[in-house]
């Protein structure tokens, strides 16, 4: 494939073609479904490879991709790339300019403990069995699941500054489910989270403890039938780290995609409330609001040695002490804001064209243990496990549901709640956190499934988050 990639790169070294760049990916899948108790489902798709070919002339970007690897192939998505470029340089009216960038030479491979695609299906499918049949229905459950869906992606990239690329990794999505229902009544309860995606193979189910909490999560829903609701208009509120990882996901991770603050993605996946003036001086949060991009950390989703343009991994603060002072952009989108490219250019796959996408997005722990905070909170909620979300197409004004929330009242839990939901305004809500947990409590928590671009993408990425405490939040709830 090396060999593959830079022959097609040769092949755009053309006087008119200010930038290229050619990616290939090679993708692996494979689930495993069990409902209640039985396998629903099994499935793969295996060595699915994909080329993607990039080039930039007279400022206008040309793009061609194609599942076929064969020189004919190739030798025609040139000619379209180059095409499309030339001709949509007649019409376009804000080129695109970017510095070239020092040539990057990058080798990353990873391993997991237990490669899910070396692993027997039988031995994968016992485990997951003993698990379906641990939390299958009975009594007041009414309904359970449990998944297992497994990636393996290799990929190439290179460009005409110099730089290359050659990445793999493994990533597993592992979950759990269970409802239980009384009457009118249905209560769930999921484990660890919809978030339960991680770097790593079939060791993750172990990691994760689900043998250790399938009791818990069907005790846990049977008890939220007949738990209260909280009737408090406000109360502070700690949010635990298997929701607050979408709670930044959605108001802050989303809104510093820069490609947003131009309307490059307003018909398909929402525009910002953010204008490039707040740069430097917006009060996005409090000033323990710390919330980075981290492309640099192997552990996490999101990790790569050079974006899907060509930019070096790296960590970039968006929120420092509160203030918002960068973005995640583009090299094209940098120029135009003045910074420099933070290394957030990501495709699913190769024959996708590159968006603003997150990495590894995360808050900056604090101090403290949650035992502590929960300590110091006289009276409020302690909420987590994501149930239902929304927010507005300007990433502003929100409301999120829990699976259960937990009463503090003098420092101690008392009880639960059933549908636990806050509302809020993003800078409000960020600029009422007074505490965040130190970095025993931090952990990532990532997602196969992030949608954006037309046609749509999805992608793999993580949040690193620790519990944080709210002040004075609207939690109340009607059934």
């Amino acid at each position: 494939m090396e060999q593959l990639i830079k022959q097609t790169l040769n092949k755009l070294a053309q006087p008119d073609i200010s930038f290229a760049d050619v990616r290939i990916t090679r993708t692996d899948n494979e689930w495993l479904y069990f409902m209640n108790g039985f396998m629903r489902s099994y499935g793969s798709s295996m060595d699915s490879t994909a080329i993607g070919i990039r080039v930039l002339i007279n400022g206008c970007w040309g793009f061609a991709g194609s599942r076929d690897l064969s020189a004919a192939a190739i030798d025609r998505l040139v000619r379209t790339a180059v095409r499309n470029a030339r001709q949509g340089g007649s019409f376009i009216r804000n080129r695109v300019e970017f510095p070239a960038l020092p040539a990057t030479r990058a080798e990353y491979h990873h391993q997991p403990e237990i490669d899910p695609f070396k692993m027997p299906k039988e031995e994968k499918t016992a485990c997951l069995r003993g698990l379906a049949e641990a939390i299958k229905p009975q009594g007041k459950i009414v309904h359970s699941m449990v998944m297992g869906q497994f990636m393996r992606q290799e990929k190439y990239y290179a460009n005409s500054e110099g730089t290359y690329s050659h990445t793999s990794y493994y990533n597993t999505l592992p979950v759990m489910e269970v409802v239980a229902s009384d009457g009118g009544q249905i209560q769930s309860r999921t484990w660890p989270g919809h978030m339960s995606a991680g770097r790593g193979g079939f060791e993750l189910f172990k990691q994760q403890k689900f043998a250790e909490n399938t009791d818990r999560i069907m005790k846990e829903a049977i008890d939220l039938l007949n738990a209260p609701t909280i009737e408090d208009d406000r109360a502070d509120i700690i949010i635990g780290n298997g929701h607050l990882a979408l709670q930044l996901h959605e108001s802050v991770g989303h809104a510093t995609e820069a490609d947003r603050i131009f309307g490059m993605e307003i018909s398909y996946a929402g525009k910002t409330f953010i204008k490039p003036e707040m740069l430097g001086s917006f009060q996005y949060g409090s000033p323990l609001v710390n919330i980075y991009s981290d492309s640099t950390d192997p552990k996490g989703l999101g990790y790569h040695p050079v974006d899907d343009e060509g930019v070096p991994g790296q960590k970039v603060d968006i929120i420092k002490d509160g203030i918002l002072v960068n973005q995640q952009t583009s090299r094209q989108i940098a120029k135009l804001l003045g910074l420099r490219p933070s290394s957030n250019m990501k495709a699913s796959f190769a024959d996708d064209f590159p968006l603003v996408r997150m990495t590894n997005f995360c808050l900056a722990p604090g101090s403290g243990s949650l035992e502590e905070l929960i300590a110091s909170t006289e009276h409020g909620y302690l909420l987590d496990f994501t149930k239902t979300w929304s927010i507005d197409d300007n990433r502003n004004n929100f409301q999120f549901t829990t699976e259960i929330g937990y009463r503090i009242d003098g420092g101690k839990i008392t009880g639960i709640v059933k549908e636990p939901t806050y509302f809020g305004i993003t800078k409000d809500f960020w600029n009422s956190c007074d505490a965040v947990c130190g970095p025993e409590e931090w952990s990532y928590h990532s997602t196969f499934h992030c949608g954006k671009g037309e046609p749509g993408q999805v992608m793999q990425l993580s949040h690193g988050v620790a519990p944080a405490r709210f002040k004075n939040i609207n939690v109340s709830v009607r059934i």
